[in-house]
């Protein structure tokens, strides 16, 4: 069988420091204008350390009576400078991170909603609706620091100690190499604690997405666990899980905390080292130099002066480190939401609304493939022609509901589906979305009036074609009653019951006038006499198109042209 590769899954080899490069690429202008604005801070700290060193030299000799007294205006005017220009440099470079991080956050986000669109039903392969939008929420934050912080020091960390360093070894070459062979401590040890808390922040990140779904179910079930008397053991589990939250949430700062510290030692260390060899240098005390001293006091004052200034880029890129977990860890968790491929279609976008005609489907071999290999749906072979209506049925699990997203384009399919002569692969996505018409067992309804949510469908039908459409459906008798197209729906569509929420969604669909009907157990949730009544409107609404309907029940069902029974197809191979 010839594959149609709609979606893929994710690559094995998916880096989460390659995602996060693509993630900042657009923006990295914007990085770049911080690092540059940081490069200029620290030019300006070493000639203010050089001004202050001049400065107390003059002092000292004044002291010592061994140089007249004399106005030092141009240094007392450099310092001045120096003072007012770092803080507003590293106030613009702050700026600047900071535009950075937002714009890419705001695309991720942007990026990541678009996924969950085109996925469509198939983004449950990923996670729950909860775990989903703690992903798009929290983990994306997540990446701040990393791009707004560690991003830039990441690089300072290696530019200002060579700089400093080459300043300092102009006055001692031995002070520069004391500086250069004790600065890889710094960044060993940072990766060696760093390693174990990017793996922390990983595990708390799945931690996060898991409590969140759990989370949201239990709320869309507290009506249920209201009539059961269970919401004292769903506050238990709530509460079980946030204090393990919790407890994992110390132990990540534990570790970024023991970097911090490791970090701070060995930095302080190396900057005593270089303290002493100064100091027993001023007083001739040097072993391989008793009497002479090396480096007078103004080179050995604006040394110590820079000497910090050589390790705080690295003693802040290890404060920073955990930044760089935290991201890593977020990545890593929301890889298979961006390496999740769907249908690229082929072909040019129409710029104008495009007409509907009657559609003729003909599926030959067509078969669903899971994860591992799994069968989904075994081979199928049917036709439906224009204005034909067509009842599937079969046991659970046999891949009705696979066979629809197949045709939405949210399932990689093999074999073939022929649309009106053309290969579903080759039509473009936006001319077949436009031929199709959806509803499953729950509709799309959002929180907000009966207009709105007829508007999701078609924005811009006007109140009169709101209003038939409601007619047609038989609502709007019951909606005219209270506040008509101003009816305010609560969340998952509190207001309504779950019959007249399906003949909202299907007003839907007659106001999107779609060429093709696609119908997923639309009366699971409903009582017989409900599914009775539902399934005869659908029946009279339906004439004259091409019709798709998935159910397990067959009462009201009678207007059907087709019917179709499933097979498990278990034991035929799915082909790769």
């Amino acid at each position: 069988m010839k594959v149609k590769p709609i979606m893929s899954g994710v690559t094995d080899s998916t880096d989460p420091q390659q995602l996060l490069g693509r993630c900042i690429a657009p923006h990295r202008w914007w990085l770049r204008g911080a690092l540059l604005l940081a490069l200029f801070s620290v030019v300006l700290l070493i000639i203010q350390s050089w001004l202050l060193a001049t400065l107390f030299h003059h002092w000292l000799q004044l002291w010592q009576g061994t140089e007249a007294a004399r106005y030092q205006s141009g240094v007392l005017f450099g310092l001045i400078i120096c003072l007012v220009l770092r803080p507003l440099l590293q106030a613009g470079r702050e700026w600047l991170s900071r535009q950075a991080s937002q714009r890419a956050r705001i695309a991720l986000r942007s990026q990541l909603l678009e996924q969950l669109e085109r996925l469509g039903p198939a983004r449950r392969h990923l996670g729950s609706d909860g775990a989903l939008g703690t992903q798009v929420l929290e983990q994306v934050d997540a990446l701040d620091g990393y791009i707004s912080r560690y991003r830039v020091q990441s690089l300072l960390a290696v530019m200002v100690p060579c700089l400093v360093a080459a300043v300092v070894a102009f006055y001692s070459p031995l002070s520069a190499g004391l500086m250069l062979a004790t600065a890889p401590l710094v960044p060993l040890f940072m990766v060696l604690v760093g390693r174990a808390a990017a793996s922390a922040s990983q595990q708390q990140f799945s931690a996060l997405a898991r409590m969140g779904g759990r989370f949201l179910d239990l709320v869309r079930g507290m009506a249920t666990l209201t009539r059961m008397g269970a919401t004292a053991q769903a506050e238990d589990s709530v509460a079980d899980a946030s204090e393990a939250y919790r407890t994992r949430t110390m132990r990540v700062l534990k570790l970024a905390f023991l970097s911090s510290a490791v970090l701070e030692f060995f930095a302080a260390l190396a900057i005593a080292l270089v303290a002493l060899y100064l100091g027993l240098g001023l007083l001739g005390l040097l072993p391989w130099a008793k009497g002479e001293v090396p480096v007078p006091y103004q080179g050995a004052l604006f040394i110590l002066l820079l000497a910090p200034e050589f390790y705080a880029p690295l003693r802040q890129l290890g404060a920073d480190y955990h930044a760089r977990a935290e991201a890593t860890g977020a990545m890593l968790s929301l890889s298979p939401l961006l390496e999740a491929g769907t249908w690229q279609p082929q072909g040019q976008q129409p710029s104008a609304k495009v007409r509907v005609e009657p559609l003729h489907l003909a599926c030959h071999e067509l078969a669903v493939c899971g994860e591992g290999g799994r069968l989904r749906l075994a081979p199928l072979s049917l036709m439906l022609a224009a204005g034909e209506r067509l009842l599937i049925q079969g046991e659970s699990g046999v891949g009705k509901s696979s066979f629809l997203e197949a045709l939405l384009g949210f399932s990689a399919y093999q074999g073939s589906v022929m649309v009106n002569g053309c290969e579903l692969s080759q039509w473009p996505g936006d001319v077949w979305r436009c031929q199709l018409g959806y509803l499953g067992q729950q509709p799309p309804v959002l929180g907000g009036s009966i207009a709105e949510n007829l508007r999701l469908a078609c924005p811009d039908k006007t109140d009169t074609e709101l209003i038939e459409a409601l007619e047609w459906v038989g609502l709007w008798p019951i909606l005219v009653r209270g506040d008509g197209l101003f009816t305010r729906l609560g969340e998952r569509g509190q207001g309504l019951s779950g019959g007249q929420l399906q003949r909202l969604g299907l007003a839907q669909l007659l106001l999107r006038d779609a060429a093709l009907w696609l119908f997923d157990e639309p009366t699971a949730h409903l009582d017989p006499d409900s599914a009775w009544q539902l399934n005869t409107l659908i029946g009279r609404l339906s004439r004259g198109r091409s019709v798709i309907i998935v159910s397990h029940e067959s009462v009201g069902l009678e207007w059907v042209e087709h019917r179709r029974v499933l097979t498990s197809g278990r034991g035929i191979p799915c082909c790769g």
